[in-house]
C-alpha cells in the first residue's frame, strides 16, 4: 500500500497568487455592493422615494470604486512582486474598508427610514 502524497505547500506556489486571489476577493465584494444596492433601492423605493435612487447611484459609485481600488491594488502587488520589492509597500485596504463601512451605514439608515415610514404596510396587528 502506498502512502498518500503530501499536500502541496504554500511556499511553493507562485508568489502572484494571493494577490490575484485578494483582487478576485475584492471585485465579488464590489459585485454585491452594487448588487446589494439596486435591490435595497427597489425594497425601499414606497417608503423613501427619490431616496431609494440615491442609495443605489451611492452604491453604484461605492462599487466603482471598490473594483478600481482593487485592479489598482493588484497591479502595484504585481509591479512589486515583479521588481522584487517588499510586498508591505503595496497600499493597504484602507479606503476599501471605509467605504463599506460607510455604505453599511447608509444601507442601516434606509432600513430605519423604511420602517418608521412604511410603518409595516399591510402587516396586520401592526401599529
Amino acid at each position: 500500500m502506498t502512502a498518500a502524497p503530501d499536500p502541496p505547500s504554500s511556499s511553493g506556489a507562485e508568489p502572484a497568487t494571493q494577490a490575484e486571489r485578494t483582487a478576485l476577493a475584492w471585485r465579488r465584494t464590489a459585485l454585491g455592493v452594487g448588487t446589494g444596492a439596486v435591490v435595497a433601492a427597489r425594497l425601499v423605493s414606497p417608503a423613501t422615494g427619490a431616496g431609494a435612487y440615491v442609495l443605489a447611484i451611492l452604491g453604484g459609485g461605492a462599487a466603482l470604486v471598490l473594483f478600481g481600488t482593487a485592479r489598482s491594488r493588484y497591479r502595484a502587488a504585481l509591479e512589486v512582486l515583479a521588481d522584487g520589492g517588499d510586498r508591505a509597500e503595496v497600499s493597504g485596504p484602507g479606503l476599501p474598508a471605509a467605504l463599506l463601512a460607510g455604505l453599511a451605514a447608509l444601507t442601516g439608515l434606509a432600513g430605519l427610514a423604511y420602517v418608521v415610514l412604511d410603518r409595516g404596510g399591510d402587516v396586520p396587528g401592526w401599529p
